[in-house]
């Protein structure tokens, strides 16, 4: 018969504790390195921009279109994820692979189209983020604006990739911005249940048009090139490891870390744009104001809905989120045109190694500033570029769908049933929005 040894009071049991602590502190360790361009990616997809796009249908349709947030989530997961498998597994981007393996006329195609989405949507955040800094401080909004598209051409330039990423996984603490503003509002908790769970769909011209929207800034063709050209950065820039195609015994891990940090990435996005249209729902269109141009403009409209600490988080919110996008943007783009060009693409190399690669982000970052001082109205070209995403994403998910089923192109590690499934739907989705769009502008 044994007998428990009760422990005298007092006793220092501190090892077993610190024990605990550090298991627990090694594990979250481990899920920080796991996190990384599925992190930045889905943090990036709040954008100035897209934060105009969701208080403006918040404001428009209060709760209507909440359950497009939690309908989108898995198809933009998945189509993330096979994003980054393609970049993984074969080492190229989505331009390289369409070099590769499809003909000319469609890759040119696809990258003008991305190019000039990007470059709107670069002219309204850089605007938005003036325009955000005017309401905080006082000064000249365009001021701002220049100062910047400076400070992000700066930082893309001089500061190595492998450094950058790290103030870029900070950025994206600025979206929790967002989830803090509804502390501050009236939220009716059971009817946005019930708008979440519930789709209700609208048959209408406008609708279909916010619809085309939230889902071309969710689901938007420059987040598939940030996000495999981030994976062949991490295969280039980490001793040791290759693309999966020619290291098959590194992909048990690697797609698993590929899958978690998507699949947390995303649900982070799609949980902040859900308070944001909430945000919007809650305030804006609960007292009759449902026409928003700008995220600036949802910022001001909340301030004496919500209060001062309430427009400030919105405010900076917007700022902050715009310093995270303005380099995605505009490095995806040069991804994309780089990789069919067969130049050096690489954010951790230095402008002299590879000047045409930086001189497209510089000409890109610098046409979208440019917009905010002509007679193009960046924010209403803001809302048709979410549209056109939108239109453009349904034919490139086909192609990358393509791409990531061939044996030809991955070898053993094409794509799984269950993401050819998800993928195959969520394509599906984009080309019925579309071609909704298309009947009810007729």
């Amino acid at each position: 018969m044994t007998t428990e040894v009760e422990k005298p009071e007092g006793e220092d049991v501190g090892p077993f504790r610190a024990g605990q602590a550090k298991r627990r502190a090694g594990g979250a360790n481990r899920l920080l390195r796991m996190l990384g361009p599925g992190l930045v990616t889905g943090a990036s997809d709040d954008d100035p921009s897209g934060i105009g796009t969701y208080s403006q249908v918040g404001a428009q349709f209060g709760y209507g279109l909440l359950w497009t947030m939690l309908i989108s989530y898995p198809l933009m997961a998945a189509i993330q994820e096979i994003s980054a498998r393609i970049g993984r597994v074969t080492g190229g981007g989505i331009a390289a692979n369409l070099r590769k393996s499809y003909p000319k006329p469609l890759l040119y195609a696809v990258l003008v189209a991305v190019a000039v989405a990007n470059v709107f949507n670069l002219g309204a955040d850089l605007g938005a983020m003036g325009d955000a800094l005017h309401l905080l401080v006082p000064g000249r909004a365009s001021i701002f604006v220049v100062g910047f598209g400076a400070a992000s051409l700066i930082a893309i330039l001089f500061i190595p990739y492998s450094t950058y990423v790290k103030y870029l996984k900070w950025l994206t603490l600025s979206l929790f911005a967002y989830v803090g503003v509804i502390l501050f509002v009236h939220v009716s908790w059971g009817n946005v249940a019930r708008a979440t769970l519930i789709p209700h769909f609208q048959l209408t011209k406008e609708y279909l048009t916010a619809l085309a929207a939230v889902l071309g800034t969710t689901i938007s063709p420059y987040l598939f090139f940030w996000q495999a050209s981030q994976e062949v950065e991490e295969v280039r820039n980490n001793r040791g490891e290759k693309a999966l195609k020619h290291a098959p015994e590194q992909a048990a891990a690697q797609l698993g870390r590929i899958r978690v940090d998507t699949y947390l990435g995303m649900a982070f996005s799609n949980l902040v744009a859900l308070f944001i249209i909430l945000t919007a729902a809650s305030t804006l269109h609960a007292h009759g104001i449902t026409q928003i141009s700008t995220s600036a403009e949802a910022a001001t409209a909340l301030k004496p809905l919500a209060g001062r600490f309430a427009f400030a988080l919105f405010a900076c919110g917007i700022v902050g989120t715009g310093l995270l996008a303005v380099p995605v943007l505009a490095a995806s783009a040069a991804y994309g045109v780089g990789e069919a060009c067969r130049w050096n693409v690489s954010l951790e190399r230095t402008p002299k190694q590879a000047v045409p690669f930086y001189a497209v982000i510089c000409a890109a970052t610098i046409l979208g500033l440019s917009l905010n001082f002509l007679h193009i109205d960046p924010v209403k070209a803001l809302f048709w570029a979410a549209v056109v995403n939108g239109l453009v994403s349904a034919p490139l998910m086909a192609v990358i769908m393509i791409i990531a089923s061939s044996r030809r192109v991955m070898g053993k590690l094409a794509i799984p049933r269950y993401l050819r499934s998800v993928g195959w739907i969520a394509t599906a989705v984009m080309f019925c929005v579309g071609a909704g769009v298309f009947l009810t502008w007729r």
